[in-house]
């Protein structure tokens, strides 16, 4: 299936999760936030929240720097 994300196509398995989406960006360890078709979704929910074919979605992260 595909959905957008923050603007780009990405490929994931059909049922893919929340949590699935942020393993494949490499984000498994940051700390991130995250919205499908403009509804936040909550870090408990990233497991059981499974993405449809064209969700739009938007996963933000902290960035740290001076």
């Amino acid at each position: 299936m595909k959905v957008l994300v923050n603007g780009k196509s990405i490929d994931l398995p059909d049922g893919a999760s929340v949590r699935a989406l942020i393993e494949h960006l490499g984000l498994a360890n940051a700390a991130c936030a995250v919205e499908v078709n403009k509804a936040l979704v909550r870090k408990a929910a990233h497991e059981q929240h499974t993405l449809r074919d064209g969700d739009t979605v938007e996963v933000v992260t902290l960035v740290g720097g001076g």
